[in-house]
């Protein structure tokens, strides 16, 4: 759907030239969530804006559905960014209801009232609005103008849904509901949804695939949960649960290492199965559990007591478990 290739940016600023971009390539599957993460000032704006086809790029190429943009005359380039739905924030216009906003777009596009109805009628029951139709932009919480603002960029069923920092300053709650009506936006109606964030927790919840972005550069880019497997991965430092652990906790035990569980079965059975069939104990000593999507992912430094310590983790290995930082026996996990 959407392929950056070799993206580079630079503004003037009061010191000269300001690098926001720097070569990034990133693909954005159809049909996938794919989230770019990173710190304020790491260029994630900027890089919507170009996806967004509303800037152009100092070099570089952005491709959509395989036509370089560039290359595009003013109408197909305009048809381009019909394909592109940009959510916005504080954009509602507060002497339209919450339909009437949503509707807006098809009304400037000449669609006729009953399929405009019809439209917004399914835009609010996906947001979970429908109750609040009639209710004006200062009557609503934010978490509802944001969700109406995702229904307004989709009104246009656009394959490419672009949301660039969709949570900022929305409490947990909201925040959630928001990335429901994101993710529905992908099951439900198709979209492809690209979103920008400088929170990790928005990616871990609802991405498919991801990017790290820093200093207007992509450090790290792939499928999320192979990533958290990857013991080498920014992503899975980034996103999994820290590894924390008290001077001398793991003293005590003949073997210790950090170990990744993903899903259900993994989290819920490998370590109780590994206790009991190698008669050994296993004490979690550090990390904690998260969720990637639907998905349980542990991180758990684990303390290993008993003469089959390294069968054991050499079992949960060979069952999907990532083992890695092995010391022993008795020693103290190197820094």
């Amino acid at each position: 759907m959407i392929t950056v290739e070799n993206l580079s940016k630079s503004f003037w600023g009061n010191a000269g030239p300001v690098v926001a971009l720097d070569d990034v390539t990133l693909d954005v599957p159809t049909g996938t969530i794919t989230g770019v993460v990173g710190p304020a000032g790491s260029g994630k704006s900027t890089l919507a804006r170009l996806v967004a086809l509303q800037e152009r790029p100092d070099s570089g190429v952005i491709r959509v559905d395989g036509f370089n943009t560039a290359a595009l005359d003013p109408r197909r380039l305009r048809a381009a960014r019909r394909r592109i739905g940009v959510v916005t924030q504080g954009d509602l216009l507060p002497q339209r209801t919450a339909a009437g906003n949503i509707a807006l777009p098809l009304e400037q596009a000449g669609v006729d009232g009953p399929q405009r109805r019809e439209k917004v009628g399914k835009l609010l029951d996906l947001i979970g609005l429908t109750d609040k139709a009639a209710r004006y932009p200062d009557t609503l919480t934010p978490g509802q103008r944001a969700r109406v603002e995702v229904a307004r960029a989709l009104v246009g069923d656009p394959g490419l849904l672009l949301a660039d920092d969709p949570t900022r300053e929305l409490g947990t709650d909201a925040a959630a509901g928001v990335l429901t009506v994101l993710d529905r936006a992908r099951a439900e109606l198709g979209a492809t949804v690209l979103v920008v964030t400088s929170d990790a927790g928005v990616v871990r919840r609802i991405a498919d695939d991801v990017a790290l972005l820093d200093g207007g550069r992509i450090g790290e880019s792939g499928h999320l949960l192979s990533l958290v497997q990857d013991p080498t991965s920014q992503v899975a430092q980034t996103l999994l649960p820290a590894v924390d652990v008290p001077k001398g906790a793991t003293a005590a035990h003949d073997r210790v290492a950090e170990v990744v569980l993903v899903g259900f079965a993994a989290v819920g059975a490998l370590l109780p199965e590994a206790t009991a069939r190698f008669d050994v104990s296993v004490s979690v000593i550090g990390g904690g559990l998260t969720r990637v999507g639907e998905t349980p992912v542990a991180r758990f430094l684990l303390g290993l007591t008993g003469g089959r310590a390294d069968q054991a983790l050499g079992w949960i290995g060979e069952r999907g478990g990532v083992v890695r930082q092995t010391t022993g026996p008795r020693a103290v996990l190197a820094a």
